[in-house]
């Protein structure tokens, strides 16, 4: 377990760490020592420091493996190094052991992390909560005694200790860490919530409805590392055929030794073609083949502000077949904006009229749709005259007396009754909310005067990115998200999307993303909530966007949108699959330089001397070809290649194609 300082492991509390920085800063000296001419002893010194610092848990491990009669490619390497510094090449075997030390120090960082987060994950549902007791008192008890049938009172402002049901009371709750929903949803009698949700300004009293290790963000957490287990067995192509490829390794060095003594040759002349063996048959061309291309695109991809974490991932991108997006946050920017105001036929009031005195009466709320009217109305530059006797009812609306008139803005259904204007306001709320529209009145002197559109906002970049995604892939993306259907389809709509699952809870989006995977996908899912992360841990590779990601999306994200640019999604993928091309054409490079050196050396009489230029040239040729990808160019080409398909139009059938939406359940909001 590694260690955590103040809730967050910090970098060099990891020993892998310690040890591969160590490792590294030994070979920089070491080479510049080289370079400058420096007196040998000095310069072998500080490799052998470097074998050392990084090679001994390698090592350590390899011979591990070894009592239990497995071969680790790991003790290989070592091996491979050790007999390179006995040729004379120990910047070559120096150089192995910084990669395979660097390696083991990020996969433990990724671990560490993602460790850290399930704790903070945990930690958003309160310690203690409020019971109610049989006589009408209080008591504050632990969150995990809480029993089933527990009623618990939950206060404005703070976070619902358990899954429940409301009993009594009114508000609207943000459960947005749990179902990805981009406003806050009324609650009111017979409602469910969840735990680690957070309560608005109304109070509410809630029946338990599960216990703390039953409850939704439990599940979260339980799901993200079920999921990181399984990938983390995940590894690089060219590691499937390690074992194999070391056992033979190992078999043909001791024949190529033996055989010759049996027919009467000198054990120095045996042991000088055994270890020449040793050192053109160690794949240290083809570790090179496989790194330098996909650590080259993981800084490229850095540089213009797409964090890719592993090697792995670089390769797993490339084999991308298909591509899910959450909505809000991802598609949307999570912010809610004013897009209609629609008065009603007898209003005496203009629309600037109208949002003037909305946004005056909404001025002193928190709520976010109250935040997005007041907005509007300073973008328009309306004067926002005082409101007085301002009053805020949870779940229905605020009211003030604006200009001397009594002005109310909220919920529909909580301000309207049933005669015939409320049956015409019905008719516009419903066509706004047909088009994904939060609909809110606006009434002055208990008449309605207008109905407000509100929406979450469409990234601008998202219907290019969406269709550059869709040309790579050959595939269009699907839609995961918490949010209703009617939402949901309609900026699915924008960005030609037709697969769209409304209504999902988190286990809901790992059992469509595992669903997928099955039917033979390899998936990308692109997500920024604490409700997106076990659906990027159960995928090929998950990516989070880092602008208003929380902590847990990011640390368990494969790769992290740094920019909060939609564009950055296919360009990763397209450089992603030229690293993977480069990584072939290496490895074909590397297997005929080794096959052409060994049979030489098998066969025939290949010089020691020549035996290591061979080696080293092709380790040099490969590893030229894949700092290509280090240059600006690499990055703008990959962006050129993604974006060379057509970006539908509102007027494209694009547009108009019809939508498959699969959705768990009708939840409020």
């Amino acid at each position: 377990m590694p260690t955590v300082l103040s809730g967050r492991t910090r970098l060099f509390a990891l020993p892998e760490v310690r040890w591969a920085a160590a490792a590294l800063v030994l070979f920089l000296i070491g080479l510049a020592t080289q370079g400058l001419g420096a007196p040998a002893w000095l310069w072998w010194t500080l490799y052998l420091a470097c074998y050392a610092t990084g090679g001994w848990e390698p090592g350590l491990a390899g011979l591990r493996a070894l009592r239990e009669k497995t071969l680790d490619v790991d003790l290989l390497m070592v091996v491979a190094a050790i007999g390179a510094a006995a040729l004379g090449q120990v910047l070559d075997g120096a150089l192995l052991i910084v990669i395979f030390a660097t390696s083991g120090a990020l996969e433990a960082l990724a671990t560490a992390r993602t460790e850290d987060s399930l704790r903070g994950l945990l930690d958003l549902a309160p310690d203690t909560a409020t019971r109610l007791t049989g006589d009408g008192g209080e008591e504050t008890v632990g969150a995990a005694d809480l029993a089933v049938g527990d009623v618990i009172l939950a206060r404005p402002g703070g976070r619902i200790a358990a899954d429940g049901t409301v009993i009594a009371g009114a508000g609207e709750v943000d459960q947005a860490t749990v179902t990805g929903e981009s406003m806050p949803v009324d609650k009111s009698t017979g409602d469910e919530v969840y735990a680690g949700t957070l309560n608005g300004t109304g109070a509410l009293r809630i029946r338990v409805d599960r216990r703390a290790e039953d409850s939704v963000v439990a599940r979260i957490a339980g799901l993200v590392e079920e999921a990181s287990r399984t990938k983390a067995k995940t590894q690089l192509f060219i590691e499937k055929i390690e074992q194999r490829y070391s056992v033979g390794m190992v078999v043909v060095t001791l024949a190529v030794f033996g055989v010759p003594l049996l027919f009467g040759a000198d054990v120095q002349s045996a042991l000088l073609r055994a270890m020449t063996f040793m050192i053109v048959a160690s794949p240290c061309a083809v570790v090179l083949a496989t790194m330098p291309p996909l650590l080259a695109a993981i800084a490229t991809a850095g540089r213009h502000g797409v964090l890719v974490k592993s090697a792995v991932v670089m390769e797993q991108l490339g084999t991308t077949t298909r591509v899910a997006f959450d909505k809000t946050g991802t598609l949307t920017r999570g912010v809610p904006e004013l897009t209609e105001i629609r008065p009603l036929s007898g209003s005496p009031f203009t629309e600037d009229q109208i949002l003037r005195l909305a946004a005056a009466a909404e001025h002193g709320s928190e709520h976010p749709l109250a935040a997005a009217v007041v907005r509007a109305a300073r973008r328009r530059h309306l004067s926002l005259p005082a409101a007085d006797e301002f009053s805020a009812r949870p779940g229905q609306g605020v009211s003030a007396l604006v200009d001397g008139q009594f002005v109310q803005v909220g919920s529909p259904p909580a301000l309207l009754g049933t005669d015939d204007l409320a049956t015409q306001v019905a008719a516009v709320v419903e066509e706004l909310q047909q088009r994904g529209n939060t609909a809110v009145v606006v009434l002055c002197e208990r008449n309605p005067v207008a109905v407000l559109g509100l929406i979450d906002q469409l990234r601008p970049e998202a219907v290019v990115a969406v269709s550059a995604v869709t040309g790579l892939t050959g595939a269009a993306p699907v839609l995961l998200t918490g949010d209703n259907a009617a939402t949901a389809g309609q900026l699915a709509g924008h960005v030609a999307i037709t697969d769209v699952r409304a209504g999902l809870l988190p286990e809901d989006k790992v059992a469509a993303i595992r669903g997928l995977e099955r039917d033979g996908e390899r998936m990308t899912v692109v997500g920024d909530g604490v409700n997106d992360a076990p659906a990027l841990a159960a995928a090929h590779v998950g990516i989070a966007m880092g602008g208003a990601g929380s902590d847990l999306a990011l640390q368990t994200a494969d790769a992290v949108v740094v920019r909060d640019d939609l564009n950055t999604i296919p360009t990763v993928i397209a450089l992603a699959r030229r690293a993977r091309r480069i990584v072939l054409a290496n490895l074909a490079i590397a297997a005929t330089f080794i096959t052409v050196l060994v049979l030489w050396d098998l066969f025939g009489h290949l010089p020691l001397p020549l035996g290591v230029a061979g080696h080293e040239g092709s380790t040099v040729i490969v590893g030229l070809n894949g700092l290509r990808l280090l240059t600006g160019r690499a990055w703008k080409k990959a962006g050129r290649s993604a974006q060379r398909v057509h970006a539908p139009r509102p007027d494209d059938p694009e547009f108009h194609r019809p939508i498959d939406m699969v959705g768990r359940s009708k939840r409020s909001g």
